[in-house]
C-alpha cells in the first residue's frame, strides 16, 4: 500500500535572525563594491560645512539648550541676510544712474555748427500772383480774387506747384542779407544753402558735414556775424486768422549739427529787429545709457533702412519721417519740407489735411511719433543776450547807406552774432550708479557678515542637495529585490522507498550545516483519499 511521508523542518527563531544579519551584511558589502556609498546624513554634512554655525546647530551630539540657542542664532542671521539681500536686489532693479560732466581740454580748432534761419513771414506779398492768392487762400487767409476784384467763381487757374510758389514768393536771402562775416572773412548768400521747413524757404550756413568750417578762436568776432533786413513791408496783411497767421516780426534761428535736419518751428529761437543778438555757444557731447537704465537708441539697433535724405539718425529726422508717414496715410501726399519722392500736397490740402494731421500728432513718449534719443548726441548750449540797435548816429549812417529812412532801419534791421564761448566742449555721460559688480560686492559683504558664507559655501550646499536627491532617485528607479525570508518551517515529502532507506526516528535534534538545530517529528496522519492518486489507492501520511 503506497504511503506518503511529510517531513516538517523547523529552525529556531533566535538562530534565524543572526543569519539574516549576516546575509544583509554580505549584501551591503557587495553593494558597496558595485555601487556608490550611501549619502551623508545632515549631521555629517553640517559638521564639515563651511557655513558658520551650521555644525553647532545641526551637527552630531546631544540635543540641549546650547544647540537650540545656536539654531536660533543661525536662523536670525539667515533672516537678516535675506532681508538685506532683498533690499540690495530692489535697489539694483531700479537701475539708478548718474550724470558725469567732464570738461574737455581746449582744442586748437573746433567745428562750427550749422546755423539755420527763417523769416517768420512765409510769403512776400508783392511776389504773390493772382493765381497764388487764389490757391493760397486757405493758407494765407487772403480773399480769393484778383487785383481787379473778380471773385473765385469766375477765376480759372492751372494746378499750382507748391515748390515753385515757395521759391518765388519766399524771402530771398540775397535781398535780406546786408552784411556777413565769418571769423573775420567776408561771406555772402552763396555760403548758405536752401532748406524747406514749416516756415517755408529757409537758409542754412555751414550745412555740408563734409566741408564743415572750423572756428579757430572763441569769443565775439570769431564766429558768424550777419546783418539782416526782415522786409516787414512784404509781410502779408491779415484778412482773417488761420492756423498759419503770424503776428510776430523777425526771424527764427536754430543752431544744430550738420547731421541733424532743422526742426526750427519747435527748436528754434526768435531774433527781433532793432536788436543785436549775441549767441554764445558751447559744444556738448552727450552719452546716454540704453535699456534697462535709459531709453536711448543704441547704434546696434540702427539696422533699419536709412532715413531718406539724412545720413544719420536724429530725433528731428525721426520726427520728420513719422510726420510724413502720417500725412501720406491721411492725405496721400507729403508737404514740401518732408523728405521723399512722393507727390507734394497742393496748397488747399495744406490746411484742410496736412496741418491738421501734424497738429494731432503727439511728441511724448506715448504718442505715435515717439522718437528715442540717440545714445550719442552732439548739441550746442546757448546763452543769448541782446542790445538795441541802431543808435542815433548809426541810424542816419545806415539810412544813407541802404537808401532807407531811420524808422525803416529800426523796424527791419537786426544783427545776429553766433560764436563759441571757448574752444572747449563738455562731455556729459550717463553712468550706471549701481551695477552688477557693486551688487555682488554688497551681497558678498552681507553674506560674510551674517552667515560667514561664500560662493563655495553655496556650492557645498548644492552639492549635498544633489547627492541626497540623486540617491533617492536611484532608489525609485532601481527597486531592490525582495530579500529571501529565512524559513521557519517547511514541508518535505518522502516516498515510501526513501522512508525504508532512512529509518524514521521518533524525535531527534540535529544540527544544520550552518549550525542551526532542526527538529524532526514523525506522526501518523489521518487517511486521505487523494484525487490525484491511483484509483482506489489508499495513502497513509506520516509527518517527520
Amino acid at each position: 500500500m503506497p504511503i506518503e511521508i511529510v517531513c516538517k523542518i523547523k529552525f529556531a527563531e533566535e538562530d534565524a535572525k543572526p543569519k539574516e544579519k549576516e546575509a544583509g551584511d554580505e549584501q551591503s558589502l557587495l553593494g558597496a563594491a558595485h555601487g556608490a556609498a550611501a549619502p551623508r546624513d545632515l549631521a555629517t554634512f553640517a559638521s564639515t560645512s563651511t557655513l558658520h554655525g551650521l555644525g553647532r546647530a545641526c551637527g552630531p551630539g546631544p540635543h540641549g539648550l546650547r544647540r537650540t540657542l545656536w539654531a536660533l542664532a543661525l536662523l536670525t542671521s539667515m533672516a537678516a541676510f535675506l532681508y538685506q539681500a532683498a533690499g540690495l536686489a530692489r535697489g539694483y532693479l531700479t537701475r539708478p544712474h548718474l550724470v558725469a560732466m567732464d570738461p574737455a581740454a581746449p582744442a586748437p580748432v573746433a567745428g562750427f555748427p550749422a546755423v539755420t534761419l527763417c523769416n517768420i513771414n512765409r510769403f512776400r506779398h508783392s511776389a504773390l500772383s493772382d493765381a497764388d492768392i487764389f490757391h493760397l487762400a486757405n493758407l494765407t487767409g487772403l480773399p480769393p480774387k484778383d487785383r481787379d476784384g473778380h471773385r473765385a467763381a469766375g477765376l480759372r487757374y492751372p494746378e499750382p506747384d507748391m515748390v515753385d510758389i515757395l521759391n518765388r514768393t519766399g524771402h530771398q536771402l540775397a535781398d535780406m542779407l546786408k552784411s556777413c562775416n565769418f571769423s573775420g572773412h567776408h561771406c555772402s548768400a552763396s555760403n548758405f544753402s536752401v532748406v524747406y521747413t514749416r516756415y517755408g524757404k529757409c537758409y542754412t550756413f555751414n550745412a555740408d558735414p563734409r566741408s564743415s568750417l572750423p572756428s579757430r578762436a572763441g569769443g565775439m568776432g570769431s564766429g558768424l556775424e550777419i546783418m539782416l533786413d526782415i522786409q516787414q513791408e512784404e509781410y502779408l496783411p491779415i484778412w482773417r486768422e488761420t492756423n498759419e497767421t503770424s503776428f510776430e516780426a523777425g526771424i527764427r534761428v536754430q543752431i544744430h549739427s550738420q547731421e541733424e535736419p532743422p526742426y526750427i518751428h519747435q527748436l528754434g529761437f526768435g531774433v527781433s529787429p532793432g536788436f543785436q543778438t549775441f549767441v554764445s555757444c558751447q559744444e556738448q557731447r552727450l552719452t546716454y545709457l540704453p535699456q534697462p537704465w535709459g531709453n536711448c537708441r543704441a547704434e546696434s539697433e540702427l539696422r533699419e533702412p536709412e532715413l531718406q535724405g539724412y545720413s544719420a539718425y536724429s530725433v528731428s529726422a525721426c520726427r520728420l519721417r513719422c510726420e510724413k508717414e502720417a500725412v501720406l496715410q491721411r492725405c496721400h501726399c507729403r508737404m514740401v519740407h518732408m523728405p521723399g519722392n512722393e507727390t507734394i500736397c497742393p496748397p488747399n490740402i495744406y490746411i484742410e489735411c496736412a496741418d491738421h494731421t501734424l497738429d494731432s500728432l503727439g511728441g511724448g513718449s506715448e504718442g505715435p511719433c515717439f522718437c528715442p534719443t540717440p545714445c550719442n548726441l552732439t548739441r550746442y548750449g546757448k546763452e543769448i543776450s541782446m542790445v538795441r540797435i541802431p543808435n542815433r548816429g548809426s541810424a542816419r549812417y545806415l539810412a544813407r547807406k541802404y537808401n532807407r529812412n531811420e524808422t525803416y532801419i529800426r523796424e527791419n534791421f537786426l544783427v545776429l552774432d553766433v560764436f563759441f564761448e571757448a574752444l572747449t566742449s563738455e562731455a556729459m555721460e550717463q553712468r550706471a550708479a549701481y551695477g552688477l559688480s557693486a551688487l555682488l560686492g554688497d551681497l558678498g559683504g552681507q553674506m560674510g557678515l551674517f552667515i560667514g558664507a561664500s560662493i563655495l559655501t553655496l556650492l557645498e550646499i548644492l552639492d549635498y542637495i544633489y547627492e541626497v536627491s540623486w540617491d533617492r532617485l536611484k532608489r525609485v528607479w532601481r527597486r531592490p529585490k525582495t530579500p529571501l525570508r529565512t524559513s521557519t518551517g517547511g514541508i518535505s515529502t518522502l516516498g515510501l522507498q526513501e522512508l525504508k532507506e532512512q529509518p524514521c526516528l521518533p524525535r531527534t535534534d540535529y544540527t544544520h550545516g550552518l549550525g542551526a538545530p532542526l527538529e524532526l517529528s514523525l506522526s501518523l496522519l489521518p487517511n486521505h483519499h487523494h484525487p490525484h492518486g491511483p484509483a482506489g489507492g489508499l495513502f497513509e501520511d506520516f509527518a517527520c
